[in-house]
């Protein structure tokens, strides 16, 4: 019987052992990766709130820019499941404001003597997703025309989580261009300066260690300080994320040139050289390629540290301001300490770019173990 059991089991091992052999490097790396499951998880999560930024439109229950000095300062609406012992559908409650006469706050109530029952794919306001294609539905919302409030309201009545999902795309979106115009001049610089040498290598490493000898935090203020007032806020976005690209670069150089000079007298190289082919076509097409993994891991981990540049320069308003809506420019209205005391809801931001610099950050350690040949 042992010998049957032995004899049965072979050929699926040798199916595993030959699916491995026959596998590419990125089907290996995606496999170690999956086995990182805190990784496996984070990817999920950022797809989550790319998404998220993707369609905000279309996933915030109302306009984001609507205000409603009724609901000033409204605190979030729980959503229920039972009224009256009776089991029903996902439902909030209306409230009713009222000034206390001490304090002149104002404080809200339920209204438990109605309902207001929450519909998928609710009729709204007209809206343009991506400026483009005009939509009259969300996905959640109330009928009569109320508004839902989930995560609560800021000082002017707006809802606050669909100005959450509105600062997503700008914040995910700036940390992202950025990365990605760093990553672009990291290879570009750091590829020429390991590939040739001499005094380019000399010009180069010296303009790094003069960005790195800066700073970082003051010389983010004062590039941002130096854009206009009046500048809008397009060219606003386009200048922050430009200066963070600018800045970020160095790091992602030093790593593509060492990588470079480790290369640059392979064989295939060489041969390259040898056969005629430019310069730049060997580093862009024969030699970046041969750790292209160590650099989407850099690329990845650097996510983070643009998203909290942006939501940092944005709380101290010296980069984008009102009526922008980004992570950070909602943070602004949590710098007095006794808003936050009265409202506490007006923080949820700080969650949204906790959560996802922490997952960034996950999925970043995942990759890394994952492309690299020396852990098991």
């Amino acid at each position: 019987m042992k010998n049957q059991a032995e004899i049965s089991t072979k050929p699926d091992q040798t199916d595993q052992d030959e699916r491995v052999y026959t596998a590419s490097h990125w089907r290996l790396i995606w496999w170690k990766f999956k086995d990182h499951k805190v990784a496996h998880l984070a990817m999920y999560v950022v797809l989550l709130f790319c998404f998220a930024a993707i369609f905000c439109e279309f996933l915030s229950p109302s306009n984001p820019y609507q205000r409603n000095v009724k609901r000033r300062y409204t605190p979030p609406q729980r959503v229920h499941l039972f009224h009256n012992g009776e089991l029903r559908l996902p439902f909030v409650y209306p409230v009713t404001c009222q000034k206390n006469p001490e304090t002149l706050v104002p404080e809200y109530t339920d209204d438990t003597s109605r309902t207001f029952t929450i519909q998928l794919f609710a009729k709204s306001d007209e809206y343009k997703l991506w400026g483009l294609f005009t939509l009259k539905r969300r996905l959640i919302g109330l009928a009569n025309g109320e508004r839902l409030y989930l995560l609560g309201g800021d000082m002017l009545g707006r809802d606050l989580y669909s100005r959450i999902l509105y600062g997503s795309r700008v914040s995910l979106s700036l940390g992202l261009v950025g990365v990605i115009i760093s990553f672009v001049l990291g290879i570009i610089l750091g590829g020429l300066s390991g590939f040739y040498g001499g005094w380019i290598d000399m010009l180069i490493q010296r303009i790094i260690e003069v960005l790195r000898a800066f700073p970082t935090i003051p010389l983010w203020l004062a590039l941002s300080a130096a854009m206009p007032a009046e500048w809008s806020q397009i060219r606003v976005y386009f200048c922050m994320t430009l200066i963070l690209a600018l800045i970020g670069w160095t790091g992602l150089a030093r790593v593509v040139r060492g990588k470079i000079l480790s290369l640059r007298e392979e064989d295939y190289a060489m041969a390259a050289k040898v056969a005629g082919v430019k310069e730049f076509t060997i580093i862009m097409r024969h030699l970046i390629p041969g750790f292209m993994g160590p650099l989407i891991v850099g690329m990845t981990i650097a996510v983070p540290s643009m998203i909290l540049a942006e939501t940092a320069l944005s709380f101290l308003r010296l980069g984008l301001r009102p009526p922008t809506i980004s992570w950070g420019v909602l943070l602004q209205d949590a710098q007095n300490v006794n808003a936050i005391d009265l409202y506490p809801w007006l923080m949820f931001p700080v969650l949204f770019v906790i959560v996802a610099v922490l997952m960034f950050n996950f999925l970043g350690d995942g990759l890394r173990d994952a492309v690299d040949p020396y852990k098991n």
